[in-house]
């Protein structure tokens, strides 16, 4: 096998790309932060709460990316998927836990 290393102008493109998908990604710190502020304790990343807001984040996130890079159909798709893995985790925490709901789409600024 061969590798190939890219050089020059088109290289310093491909690196920028490259660096900007290792930006998307949320961060160790980001992360906890996000389940400290919506979890119950800070090992809580399952409950609904902290899920939505990671998701959140994500989308919000991708949304800034497919502004930029309007032919991604790729990411498009994703971020669909993680649009409806949120709306159907916000449904659940509407049957179970109305309040907590309402204060959690406050807090994200999330309008339905």
């Amino acid at each position: 096998m061969e590798s190939h290393h890219v050089t020059g102008e088109a290289g310093d493109g491909l690196f920028v790309e490259i660096a900007t998908l290792f930006r998307m990604s949320l961060t160790k710190e980001a992360k906890q932060e996000i389940v400290d502020r919506h979890g119950r304790d800070g090992a809580d990343t399952g409950s609904a709460p902290v899920q939505i807001a990671l998701l959140t984040r994500r989308i919000n996130e991708l949304t800034e990316h497919l502004r930029t890079h309007k032919h991604d159909h790729h990411s498009r798709r994703g971020l669909l998927k993680l649009v409806g893995r949120r709306r159907r985790l916000l449904n659940y925490l509407q049957r179970n836990d109305v309040e907590g709901y309402r204060a959690l789409i406050k807090e994200l600024g999330l309008r339905r």
